[in-house]
This record gives C-alpha cells, sequence and structure tokens, in this order.
C-alpha cells in the first residue's frame, strides 16, 4: 500500500489518510509530492491519480484519491479500529462535520494555513470574516460535543480530527479559543497516530 502526500507534511486532507491508515494498524509505504513544483501535474502522477490530487492512495491495482473517500474506503475495508461511528446518525454526522470544514469557513483556512500548526509560520490578526467565521466555528462544535471535551460521538472517530485541527489552526497562533475546544484539540492533538504526522520531518518553508 502506498500513500501520496505533499512534500511539506502540512495538507490537513494528507493527515486524515495518514492517521486512518495507522489506526487500522496497517503498514504502507509513503511518498511525497512536492505541490509547490507542480508534480501534481506530472504525467506519472496523473496516470495514478484521476484528479491530480493528494492525498491519493494506492492499495494493490486500485488507486484512489480525496481524503473522506480514502477515509471510508479504509473503513470499509480492513478490521481494526473503526473511523466512524456505528450509529448511522452518528455516521451522517460525521461526514457532516468532514464534508463541513472542507468546504466552508474559508476566511479561517485562508487566513490560518495548516503551514501555521505544523511548520511554525506566523500570521496576521484574524480579520472580520475570519473571526465571523470563527463564531460560527465555535457555536457549532460546542453543540456538536454538547459539553463534552473527549470526543464528538463517544468513542473516537476520524472526523475528530478534521474538527480538532481547523480549531489547531487558531489555538497555536493564540487566537481566542473557547477553554472547552482548547481541551478538546489539545486530547486530539496527543493521539498516538496523529503525533506520528506532527513530528514528521518537515522542508523549511519559503515565503511564510
Amino acid at each position: 500500500m502506498l500513500l501520496y502526500v505533499d512534500a511539506n507534511f502540512a495538507s490537513p486532507y494528507a493527515l486524515v489518510a495518514f492517521v486512518s491508515l495507522l489506526e487500522k494498524g496497517l503498514t504502507f509505504d509513503i511518498e511525497t509530492v512536492d505541490l509547490a513544483a507542480r508534480a501534481n501535474q506530472r504525467l506519472d502522477f496523473a496516470q495514478t491519480s484521476i484528479t491530480r490530487r493528494v492525498p491519493t492512495l494506492v492499495h494493490d491495482d486500485f488507486s484512489l484519491s480525496k481524503s473522506s473517500a480514502i477515509c471510508e474506503y479504509i473503513d470499509e475495508t480492513f478490521p481494526g479500529t473503526r473511523l466512524y461511528p456505528t450509529d448511522s446518525h452518528d455516521r451522517a454526522r460525521a461526514r457532516q462535520v468532514q464534508a463541513w470544514v472542507r468546504s466552508d469557513l474559508m476566511p479561517i483556512r485562508d487566513e490560518r494555513p495548516t503551514f501555521v500548526v505544523f511548520n511554525g509560520a506566523t500570521r496576521p490578526a484574524l480579520s472580520a470574516q475570519a473571526r465571523e467565521a470563527a463564531d460560527k466555528l465555535f457555536s457549532a462544535a460546542l453543540r456538536l460535543l454538547d459539553g463534552r471535551n473527549d470526543n464528538l460521538f463517544g468513542d473516537w472517530s476520524i472526523a475528530d480530527v478534521d474538527l480538532a485541527m481547523m480549531l489547531q489552526r487558531l489555538i497555536v497562533l493564540g487566537d481566542p479559543v473557547p477553554q472547552l475546544l482548547i481541551d478538546y484539540a489539545t486530547r486530539q492533538w496527543r493521539r498516538q497516530t496523529l503525533q506520528q504526522w506532527i513530528h514528521r520531518p518537515r522542508p523549511p518553508l519559503i515565503g511564510y
């Protein structure tokens, strides 16, 4: 099994694919793709990844991109730690959380790129639009957690990684975040499979 990830190990989407494989106890190789050099547009990679995106997972003669599809494929194909809740409503909610943090909250994603989390980059104060998006994030996260600071659905799920990743964009730079959400994101960040991603060697950033 082979997982293609970004060369800076900063993609939140590569992160969840990586964690999913580790949570299942699977053995896999990693190959990095230099997105800044447009290596994902090379013919050899395009022949492997239909969408020319990372992450891309290659399992035997099957290749798959888009992180949520990869997570679901891994969960449905391999035994081990469940990545999604068994309850159908919770499972649907977990997929909703994943889709939401990928498609919404753009001011946060623009002003707090994942480089700030994994590479120590600094950024200016949040704009009014980003503060508004942060308030929306906090409101939804607090409602989802319903007073807990451990996991979204009692047992851990891969959606916890997605939500914690979005919160960490703000936490690492000291942006105001409710304490319960700081506790939640910190707890998620200590998970051993996430630690393996967090502590991977990374090339220095240029221009951030």
